[in-house]
């Protein structure tokens, strides 16, 4: 059994799927704590990945975003399994902490603290506020580096040093910005 937070169908608002309509599976927990997170961890219904598939079936798009919390404490060979016999693609939204299970279709690994043990990243997205994100670029290699401003709050300070150092693109909450999920 799984401990779900929410499933909803939305546009995802960060990173390079920007704008690409995804179905979201929310899990519940984590082994993080943020004070910026956005999760609300007491809210769960225990689902069986049968009954995960049957929610998020009821969906349009085959594009599926697991996050949470930390979607890696859950997510496992048999959800992964279950969603490819649906014929999904699987974005993971990851603090890095753990490696992500055999046939995930992407993986975005926003580091929080170390340690980390993700073993691959198809893009680094870092909430930035002021840390050495050079320092995490090099410990957690990935082919696309990006840089969100901490709850819309440091905006022009992330374009400062987005401009200084280009191989970082912006990624902003524009599910925030456009007032949807």
């Amino acid at each position: 059994m799984y401990s779900v937070n929410e499933i909803f169908y939305s546009l995802q608002g960060e990173g390079y799927y920007t704008g690409t309509p995804a179905v979201f599976l929310r899990f519940s927990g984590c082994n993080r704590s943020c004070p910026f997170c956005d999760t609300d961890f007491d809210a769960h219904t225990l689902m069986s990945a049968d009954d995960i598939v049957a929610a998020v079936s009821g969906f349009p798009a085959r594009h599926i975003v697991i996050t949470g919390g930390e979607p890696l404490l859950q997510l496992d060979a048999e959800l992964v399994r279950a969603l490819k016999g649906a014929g999904f693609y699987i974005q993971v939204e990851t603090n890095g902490s753990l490696p992500a299970p055999t046939g995930v279709d992407w993986v975005t690994c926003s580091p929080k603290d170390a340690p980390w043990s993700i073993d691959r990243i198809d893009e680094l997205k870092v909430v930035y506020q002021g840390q050495d994100v050079e320092q995490l670029a090099a410990m957690l290699p990935a082919p696309r580096h990006y840089l969100q401003p901490c709850s819309g709050l440091n905006t022009a300070e992330t374009v400062a040093y987005i401009l200084a150092h280009p191989r970082w693109r912006l990624s902003l909450q524009t599910h925030k910005l456009i007032d949807i999920r």
